[in-house]
């Protein structure tokens, strides 16, 4: 016998200060998230550098539907899903490139890079003709782009991205509008599977920095856990969106501030060091006086972006049922460094995250441990704990949201909020 998937609100309370184990393992509550939040959300697909000359294509995911997203012929940018419409094949099975049409390799019916189909091979041996503009790749309703990132939506009444996105644009910006000429999204992402839950690596990088001096404590130096809980902050925007940061002194040495210094800076050469210099003696000018002082940790846009500051990286939490996540990590750097700048600085993170890096092994181990707690039996009646700064958030004069200390939760109590209402408002459907 099964057991049935209990009532949302019985997982999670009303002020999100437990949250049941069921909700990192049950796959009813899985069923609930894909309709809820996966079909009603802005979801990350890619970044237009990965896609910059007509016919070139990334494949994606939204949830567990693949994706093709690619530059069509007259530059426009569309994503479609990866199933033919004659017997559901992929009909793209490269990652990534550059081509003037997929090919399903069943009956080789033919599609356009924009997703129209061409061809049917078999139709020259019927007297019927098809009528082809109704058998189109299944197209991603709504498709928009914000500074290069490119999301889409089954939902087709979504309000718009930057609406969606919101005040979380003020703290995001303080990272691209640093850039003269932009970022640039590195290769192709780094892809690992883990058995965890997707909602864990994500609550990780919407605020969680307090595990770093114990998780990490082999790694991180004890001068930069005291910066942290000196000098940061978490924010919440809207619930499911977050940003961590410290806000440097005005007194700081450039340095401390600048981007690009953490982690490797030490091996990295005097020419870069100058040119991480200029960027910071220019940040008071493009990001504002306040922002210029900001020095990022961790931020997330909900359901399943996330954003490293220090180590410069987007990752998306997809999921692959309730006790699987492939996680994908993407390199980002200024889009007009000097080439070997560029593969200096990427090394900033792939030395620490990835499936490889220092930290990413080490977070990776507690993932996969929680998921394994969360599935032990007779313990659903300890539900974890989200409780620790309740009702400390405040607003703050000069910070969008609501504002506290990084050691408050509330980033993860907000999450579970809006992840509770997503799943209410499907239960009955």
């Amino acid at each position: 016998m099964g057991t049935s998937t209990p009532r949302v609100a019985e997982v999670v309370n009303a002020d999100a200060t437990l949250i049941g184990r069921k909700a990192w393992s049950d796959p009813g509550l899985y069923e609930l998230e894909k309709k809820g939040i996966f079909g009603k959300s802005w979801l990350f697909l890619t970044h237009e550098t990965q896609i910059p000359e007509p016919g070139d294509f990334v494949q994606a995911y939204m949830c567990e539907t693949p994706i093709i997203v690619s530059r069509g012929r007259e530059g426009g940018i569309h994503a479609n899903v990866n199933s033919c419409v004659h017997r559901g094949l992929p009909v793209c099975r490269a990652d990534h490139g550059n081509a003037k049409s997929f090919v399903c390799p069943y009956h080789n019916w033919n599609y356009s890079v924009e997703g129209k189909l061409q061809s049917i091979p078999q139709e020259r041996h019927v007297e019927g003709k098809t009528d082809k503009s109704k058998l189109s790749l299944k197209a991603v309703p709504r498709v928009e782009t914000w500074h290069g990132m490119i999301f889409g939506s089954f939902d087709p009444e979504i309000e718009p991205l930057e609406q969606y996105l919101g005040d979380q644009r003020w703290y995001l910006d303080a990272f691209f509008e640093r850039f003269e000429n932009g970022i640039e999204f590195v290769g192709s992402p780094q892809r690992w599977v883990l058995d965890a839950n997707w909602k864990l690596p994500m609550e990780n990088q919407l605020g969680d920095v307090n595990h770093g001096p114990f998780l990490h404590a082999a790694v991180i130096p004890p001068e930069a856990n005291a910066e942290v809980f000196d000098y940061g902050y978490s924010c919440v925007t809207e619930p499911g969106h977050g940003a961590t940061f410290r806000l440097m002194p005005e007194d700081s040495p450039l340095e401390s501030r600048a981007w690009g210094f953490e982690g490797m800076a030490s091996l990295l050469s005097p020419e870069i060091h100058e040119y991480l210099r200029e960027i910071q003696m220019r940040a008071e000018e493009r990001v504002g006086p306040l922002r210029a002082r900001m020095k990022g940790l961790t931020y997330g846009v909900y359901p399943n972006l996330s954003f490293l500051w220090s180590n410069t990286a987007f990752k998306v939490s997809h999921p692959r049922g309730p006790g699987k996540v492939e996680y994908w990590s993407w390199s980002v750097v200024p889009a007009d460094a000097p080439e070997e700048f560029k593969r200096i600085l990427r090394g900033n993170h792939t030395a620490f995250f990835g499936p490889g890096g220092l930290l990413e092994q080490e977070d990776s181990e507690a993932w996969t441990q929680q998921y394994l707690g969360s599935t032990i039996d007779f313990a659903d009646d300890r539900p974890y704990f989200y409780g620790l700064g309740i009702g400390e958030e405040k607003p703050h004069e000069d910070l969008p949201g609501l504002v506290s200390v990084t050691a408050n939760e509330f980033y993860a109590r907000n999450f579970f909020l809006r992840w509770r209402d997503a799943l209410m408002a499907v239960e009955e459907a």
